[in-house]
């Protein structure tokens, strides 16, 4: 059993070459968003989960940038962090001529200096890290007062599953945050293009 304050996460997370990846990552319906209505489904969730007013925002391991459009086209300032160069061409690219700009770098250690935010915006990252515990303190220090961390996380499989709990994750946020919401997801098979029966949630925590 797994002491939920130890800071690692026995998740087996694969080594993955994002680079090589990249030219077929959109095509993962929760991905690329290109059918309208699962779009539209991470567009409401979305907008659930952020501030009403435009609002600086991290993302981070952004991929091709599908989250980080929907964020800019909801009127937020988007930065866009990833570590592979090939995802961070796709998301220059997918936004281009909004108010957003993509970064290459860590997502436990982002390239943004001294710049604060009003939302760090994390899915599916958090598990793959050796020590979320340290990487959910520094985001939480890039956060302005009465900010808010949005966090997408979930287990996948059933023989080897791999993965962060969400109650894992909440005890991981309780010294963080006062203020921590967790929103089942697995029961809308419109977000991910089918139906899953794992466990796949977001997380707000406000600080």
């Amino acid at each position: 059993m797994t002491n939920v304050n130890d800071d690692t996460v026995a998740a087996g997370a694969p080594e993955v070459d994002w680079d090589a990846e990249a030219d077929a990552f959109d095509d993962e319906p929760d991905h690329g968003l290109r059918d309208s209505g699962i779009r539209a489904a991470w567009a409401d969730r979305l907008r659930s989960w952020l501030p009403e007013r435009p609002a600086d925002l991290l993302d981070l391991g952004c991929g091709t940038g599908s989250l980080s459009l929907l964020a800019a086209e909801q009127g937020h300032r988007v930065t866009g962090v990833d570590s592979s160069p090939a995802m961070v061409e796709r998301a220059r690219a997918k936004l281009a001529g909004r108010d957003a700009v993509v970064l290459r770098g860590e997502a436990a250690a982002p390239p943004v200096g001294e710049q604060r935010f009003d939302v760090v915006l994390v899915r599916h990252v958090l598990w793959t890290l050796p020590e979320p515990g340290r990487a959910l303190r520094h985001w939480r220090d890039l956060l302005r007062p009465g900010g808010r961390l949005v966090l997408v996380e979930g287990v996948w499989g059933t023989l080897h599953p791999v993965g962060i709990p969400a109650a894992r994750l909440t005890a991981l946020l309780a010294p963080l945050s006062p203020d921590v919401r967790v929103e089942r997801l697995s029961g809308d098979p419109v977000l991910w293009g089918k139906a899953v029966a794992d466990e796949r949630y977001a997380v707000v925590a406000r600080v």
